[in-house]
């Protein structure tokens, strides 16, 4: 059996309300940065998290220039520069 969702209705901006629970349970605050990914017919919400723009991973990033880098990439680049 599936578990029974919350409904919210879209308004005319295409703005919906996430209830208070699951702001709370997932520590999301107003202001808060959410990525809205799509896959197949469904619509996914996730805290946004910087991503490396080599690699995509979302550990050890600085931010340069505003564009995101992880330590590994990092490192690789220094090396390639020494070349």
């Amino acid at each position: 059996m599936r578990p029974a969702g919350v409904v919210r209705k879209v308004d005319q901006l295409g703005r919906i309300v996430l209830p208070k629970s699951l702001r709370k349970r997932y520590r999301m605050n107003e202001g808060d940065p959410v990525e809205i990914l799509v896959q197949g017919d469904n619509i996914l919400l996730e805290r946004y998290r910087p991503k490396c723009i080599f690699c995509s991973s979302t550990e050890h990033i600085s931010e340069y220039r505003e564009k995101y880098i992880c330590r590994s990439c990092m490192g690789e680049l220094v090396q390639y520069i020494r070349l």
